[in-house]
């Protein structure tokens, strides 16, 4: 515990004491709905008050203005009267207890798109085409300098109106910190130009905040600390930027991030995924903390993990560290701390599935724990049921183990056949490629809850049907996933491999090789760089009309940055259809999807990546014995409720299948499945 004290230190800030150093910045979950924080939105962010965080900021991007649209990602909309009650009624859940609520607030400017909600014109300092929304935006006149003032500053007034602790408002890439950066303002006006005439808007908007919200309401800002842009805000510029606002008296703290969000590239450097280090921004928030030094500095940058958020604090780099994703993973991780048990934390991987999903038009869902977001449905700790029953699950990938580990905990003895030698399944097969190896991490939580529930783990033991008869079960659970499917190319044994293949040294990468995805998620890219790194030269065909159309903003920039420094080929709207031999090469035929036309490539090696089909010969072999016949009642399943059809009275046990047993998915679905189904034993 002594090493990770310093996060226990309460906080004050104005007459805001925050009870320890840990905390969730805002971001935007799209759980808003009609613009409003409801049920699901209170409820995600109440889970994290009831694990011991002592601030969470809610509300990432809220709306201000008619003209900087909640219903993009479903955000809040902080700019009418009618979402007070709804704040009320959020910072009283968060209050009981005893955490802290901020909230963010914003005009996008010009990242936004003027085609949602109210149909406006985006407007920015200087009418600049934001890359990432591809908006054209209007240049803001007086008034409109005037009325965005003013409806911050309501913004504000209804934050306090409804019970919550403080208002942060967003500069960095949004429309306070469109008129900081270079990069954006061209004015020429006073508005413009010099760091402090380019600080004027804010100056004045910032004094209209504090004006509405009086002397007691915290009131920080959000910033960047290096844009990363050549004619963008510099360490030097953001210093020079703090000095100023700090020095008008008006706000409190410093929230400091790095990079910017104008463009996908950007953002995925804003948001580190798992291929970049730990706390890889901390060394930037420290600096300014250092330069400032008369306000509390926030910082949040994949700290996933309580150690380097400890050392944060301790060697004083920063006066609150947030652990926002890994809040996602895991919203219990101040009390399981405080009770000695940091080895029960489910740590955040850095997949970055949460925030990837908002940007393909979904809501944030953490890869490895289903319970977030879904609180008003499933627990995040897991209740003792009656117990008593023998439950037999067959496979040791994530889908098994989280059966597993859920049937334990509801009382139920578990023996678990896994015929590989060690647990993990696909995960331990997605972690070869390169810098996926966090994945790692999901599997070692669950071994270890395994572990401490006292489940029987059989490695290395095949389930056949006389073994599992022999455990007498009542319940049998199989999550035996699937193989590669390479049956929708034309194709004689051998002549195209798996990118399982290649990932596990079955197969040597090729010279030249031809990769076909028609997955579109993390599968063929992944493979596509591993192979890059081993030497060979990679094109990559897909029929989507571009690569990685499953894959979000903060991971495909970084694939697609090894693809082009490689001089990879990437041909989209292509299909392979047959890959036949010539003398030792190989013959690969594509055909354009909307032409019907062909070409062909002369290659080594051909990779598929077709997704899987389930292994499922054991489930067909245990359906006659069952008494449910493997059939599932999905609206019992929805609602998680008791599975009770019987459809063979006479049967041994009660039979199911869970994960990629069932379809080809992912992770998260695999996890989800087994949750939902083993609570209701």
């Amino acid at each position: 515990m002594a090493s990770t004290d310093a996060l226990f230190q309460p906080l004050t800030i104005r007459n805001c004491t925050i009870r320890n150093r840990v905390m969730s910045t805002s971001h935007a979950p799209s759980y808003g709905k009609d613009g409003m924080p409801q049920l699901r939105y209170q409820l995600y962010h109440e889970e994290k008050a009831k694990g011991g965080i002592g601030l969470t900021s809610v509300g990432g991007s809220s709306s201000v203005a008619p003209d900087s649209p909640a219903a993009l990602w479903n955000q809040l909309d902080i700019g009418e009267d009618k979402v007070i009650p709804f704040l009320q009624e959020f910072s009283e859940r968060v209050h009981r207890h005893g955490a802290k609520i901020f909230c963010q607030i914003t005009h996008m400017g010009r990242r936004t798109r003027w085609d949602a909600e109210n149909w406006m014109a985006t407007i920015a300092p200087s009418p600049l085409r934001e890359p990432s929304h591809r908006s054209f935006p209007k240049e803001m006149e007086d008034w409109d300098i005037r009325r965005v003032r003013q409806d911050y500053a309501a913004a504000a007034r209804r934050l306090k109106e409804g019970g919550f602790d403080g208002v942060e408002v967003l500069a960095d890439s949004h429309l306070p910190g469109q008129f900081w950066s270079p990069h954006v303002n061209r004015r020429t006006d006073g508005y413009g130009g010099s760091t402090e005439n380019r600080s004027r808007f804010t100056l004045e908007l910032f004094e209209a905040v504090r004006k509405a919200i009086g002397d007691d309401m915290v009131f920080g800002i959000r910033m960047s600390g290096d844009e990363l842009l050549d004619d963008g805000i510099t360490p030097e510029e953001a210093i020079k930027l703090a000095r100023i606002h700090v020095g008008q008296g008006c706000i409190d703290y410093l929230n400091i991030n790095c990079s910017h969000v104008y463009t996908e590239r950007g953002l995925a450097n804003l948001i580190p995924n798992m291929s970049m280090p730990v706390a890889p921004y901390l060394a930037l928030a420290s600096l300014i903390k250092r330069e400032i030094g008369t306000v509390p500095v926030f910082h949040a940058g994949r700290i996933p993990d309580v150690n380097t958020a400890a050392r944060a604090v301790a060697e004083g780099h920063v006066d609150m560290v947030a652990m926002t994703r890994a809040h996602i993973a895991d919203p219990h991780i101040v009390n399981k701390l405080r009770e000695g048990r940091a080895d029960d934390i489910r740590q955040c991987v850095g997949a970055g599935y949460c925030i990837d999903r908002i940007y393909v038009g979904g809501d944030a869902i953490c890869i490895q724990n289903p319970a977030t977001g879904r609180e008003a449905t499933l627990p995040h700790i897991v209740p003792k049921g009656q117990g008593g029953k023998k439950v037999v699950v067959i496979g040791g990938g994530p889908a098994g183990m989280e059966a597993a580990r859920v049937s334990a905990e509801r009382g139920h003895q578990v023996v678990l056949f896994e015929k590989a030698p060690a647990l993990g399944g696909q995960i331990t097969l997605a972690s070869k490629a390169d810098w996926r190896e966090g994945l790692n991490g999901i599997t070692r939580w669950l071994h270890g809850q395994l572990r401490k529930l006292g489940v029987e783990v059989r490695l290395a033991t095949e389930a056949t049907v006389e073994a599992v008869a022999a455990e007498d079960p009542d319940i049998v659970v199989v999550a035996t996933g699937g193989h590669p499917n390479l049956n929708e190319v034309k194709a004689q044994p051998g002549h195209v491999v798996s990118t399982w293949d290649i990932l596990n040294g079955t197969v040597a990468p090729g010279e030249n090789v031809l990769l076909f995805d028609d997955h579109a998620d993390h599968h063929g890219p992944s493979v596509a760089s591993f192979l890059i790194k081993r030497g060979s030269k990679v094109e990559v065909v897909t029929p989507e009309r571009k690569l990685m159309v499953e894959v979000g903003m903060t991971n495909f920039p970084h694939y697609l940055r090894d693809l082009y420094k490689s001089k990879a080929v990437i041909t989209p709207d292509t299909r392979l259809t047959e890959v036949y031999p010539e003398g030792n090469k190989l013959v690969a035929v594509l055909v354009n999807e909307y032409t019907d036309e062909e070409e062909e490539r002369v290659v080594d090696q051909v990779v598929v990546e077709h997704g899987t089909l389930p292994d499922d010969e054991i489930y067909f072999k245990l359906k006659p014995l069952s008494r449910n016949l493997g059939e599932v009642d999905m609206r019992r399943l929805r609602d998680r409720l008791p599975q009770e059809i019987v459809r063979h009275p006479d049967g041994r046990f009660m039979l199911f299948r869970v994960g990629d047993a069932v379809a080809c998915r992912n992770i998260h679905a695999a996890l989800y499945d087994s949750l939902r189904l083993c609570l209701t034993f």
